[in-house]
């Protein structure tokens, strides 16, 4: 039976691979007539296997495609081939990574991948790293790390003062939600303002720390993003970590968008002082171009870890010691692989080979950002070493337009905003496009809203009125 159905995946995954060549954006379903247009019940008796595969691929076919050159709506895409190769092994093996005698060597592939990425960052000895079910839960466990290492007794007692977040106004959107789920609150995150290109305006860090704490708050946490997720901004690490040891303050760089550029001797000084923070995250499935997910979660002493995430389960955690059972220094209990494309990925290019790959990012943003400084129908929101790229096309509602673009399966890219200004939001984070597919996503644009113009335009007047 697993040969049949492996059969089936590779019949369906080469069908997959031509439609993406020939129509590289999937017609949308609309939501309301999801359960209409696609046959998605599940009844009291199973289908025979050809009713099911044909059930498959008609689900399949009809998903957004997130790997063609098309794609640019997300902080993630592209198909890394080597990279799918360690998904789909992980998916064979199934193992799970809390110890070492169910894992095995995959517990070598982990530390080893955690043990360079504490080594490209300038980590001690010391540190130590997970890997976290997306960019979310790093953060999650960095600012449990940071609350625990702060008042011990919050393990058995809970939270009782008011402990102070804080982070960039334009930070994502997991620290206030975090902050919640941790018994700290939402309203002791502290947004600080931005300057006008999305840093985190450091003299404002500090005196808002000083007016907390001569209020009797306690501050405890200070969160910096590496890549913000509209402008693709870098907080001054550097800075911020002058703060945060005036006050004795936990420091986390959120780099799940851009952290990446640890790889790159041209763009890691966008994280200067990185070596300077207590914990980092990165997203090997944004910038590395990985599966989803694949999320990093490291910190520059691993006790952080085994005291904020360590149970004793005697049933699970019988051979071996902690060191290699990692379920140890890890917020789930059962957990999948997903160190392994990330080690075949690294492991067939090299440390060098992945800092190709986001040094070729910042080069097809330079070629969207010259493209759109050297045409007088586009407006530029953005700036340079960033690989969010901002603007609009014609003063047409960028909310309106690519909508448009989605409905009529032209392409798939997003809109942001930043300090009152919509724009569309275009990410270069698919390191398998090259300069051509860049230059053909405006071509593309320009058509679309010369045959559509007319529409957008009117569209737009009604809302306006």
């Amino acid at each position: 039976m697993i040969d049949t159905d492996l059969a089936e995946f590779q019949r369906v995954f080469k069908q997959l691979l031509k439609v993406e060549q020939a129509e590289p954006v999937a017609t949308p379903i609309k939501a309301e007539e999801l359960f209409t247009a696609l046959d998605l019940r599940l009844g009291d008796d199973g289908l025979a296997d050809e009713e099911l595969y044909e059930a498959l691929e008609k689900v399949v076919m009809t998903t957004p495609r997130t790997a063609t050159n098309l794609f640019f709506n997300q902080l993630f895409g592209g198909r890394n081939s080597k990279a799918v190769l360690g998904d789909l092994m992980a998916v064979m093996l199934n193992n799970s990574m809390y110890t070492y005698k169910v894992a095995g060597p995959m517990v070598g592939v982990e530390k080893e991948i955690l043990r360079n990425v504490c080594s490209q960052i300038g980590y001690g000895d010391h540190a130590d790293g997970t890997l976290a079910p997306g960019g979310s839960m790093s953060n999650f466990m960095a600012m449990v790390m940071a609350r625990d290492h702060y008042k011990g007794t919050v393990r058995q007692e809970g939270v009782q003062d008011k402990m102070i977040i804080y982070t960039s106004a334009n930070c994502h959107y997991s620290i206030a939600k975090n902050a919640s789920l941790m018994g700290v609150g939402r309203a002791q995150v502290r947004a600080i303002e931005t300057n006008s290109e999305g840093l985190m305006n450091v003299e404002a860090l500090d005196a808002q720390i000083a007016i907390d704490k001569a209020e009797g708050f306690h501050p405890f946490f200070v969160n910096a993003t590496a890549g913000t997720t509209v402008l693709g901004a870098f907080d001054p690490v550097n800075e911020i970590a002058d703060v945060c040891e005036k006050y004795g303050l936990w420091l986390h760089v959120d780099g799940a968008y851009c952290g990446a550029v640890i790889f790159s001797e041209k763009y890691k000084y966008l994280v200067k002082g990185l070596e300077r923070s207590n914990s980092f995250s990165l997203n090997a499935h944004k910038m590395l171009g990985t599966p989803l997910t694949c999320s990093i979660i490291v910190t520059q002493d691993r006790k952080h870890l085994v005291e904020s995430f360590s149970s004793d389960a005697s049933y699970l955690y019988q051979t071996d010691g902690d060191e290699f059972n990692l379920g140890k220094t890890s917020l789930q209990c059962g957990r999948r692989n997903d160190a392994l494309k990330l080690w075949t990925l690294w492991k067939s290019v090299g440390t060098k080979g992945l800092a190709a790959m986001v040094d070729h990012q910042f080069y097809l943003a330079d070629v969207a950002r010259n493209y759109v400084r050297n045409h007088p129908d586009y407006t530029f929101y953005s700036f340079d070493d960033s690989i969010s790229v901002c603007f609009n096309y014609k003063g047409i509602s960028p909310q309106q337009l690519c909508t448009a673009l989605y409905e009529e399966a032209a392409i798939m890219v997003g809109y942001g905003s930043f300090k009152n200004e919509d724009f569309i939001r275009f990410i270069t984070i698919n390191a398998t496009n090259g300069e051509a597919d860049i230059l053909n996503f405006f071509a593309r644009l320009e058509e679309f809203v010369a045959k559509n113009e007319d529409s957008l335009l009117l569209h737009e007047n009604v809302v306006s009125n």
